[in-house]
């Protein structure tokens, strides 16, 4: 598994949306690109965080970040995550590979059955993530789970956003 630093470059990132073709190299947000890895179709717990995001998008444009959503899960299932959570206002990515989990870091849990929910889980996907990276594709800040729960909350995302804008404020944990 890589381990991304703040101020390094990130891996490329070439994926297809429901929207079409997206590129990490082609992004030209104001002040950042927001990657949000979820765990796909199958998670309550993504379904609702998900919703979230997709209510506070257009903060997040006026914030200068464009975002990202996507997973490992098939074209067909984020159709249907997509209508089932209704979602209007993302970039929903699906597809993710098994070598673009492991470039982001990503950890990696293999499926076993149907959920709570009633949903089956592919045979592997991968668990959250988040990035924030900077035009120039080096990494700000990320933050990675083993677990679909305790991530952040897209509200203080955008409230340390605003707080990293106006004080210019540097990326953190790049040492060694």
């Amino acid at each position: 598994m890589n381990v991304l630093k703040p101020r390094q470059t990130t891996p490329s990132l070439d994926v297809n949306t429901l929207q079409g073709p997206w590129s990490l190299s082609e992004q030209t947000p104001k002040n950042f690109t927001m990657i949000v890895f979820y765990r796909g179709l199958h998670c309550p717990i993504c379904a609702k965080y998900l919703k979230e995001l997709d209510k506070l998008a257009g903060e997040f444009q006026t914030a200068g970040v464009s975002v990202l959503a996507l997973s490992s899960d098939t074209e067909e299932r984020a159709i249907e995550a997509n209508q089932q959570w209704e979602l209007k206002n993302l970039t929903l990515g699906y597809g993710v590979s098994t070598e673009q989990a492991q470039a982001w870091g990503l950890h990696r849990s293999a499926g076993k059955g149907k959920t709570s929910i009633g949903i089956e889980e592919p045979a592997e996907f991968s668990e959250p993530g988040l990035f924030l990276v900077r035009p120039d594709q080096t990494l700000y800040w990320s933050q990675i789970s083993t677990m679909p729960f305790a991530r952040p909350l897209f509200r203080e995302v955008l409230g340390a956003l605003s707080f990293v804008l106006a004080n210019d404020y540097p990326a953190r944990g790049e040492l060694v």
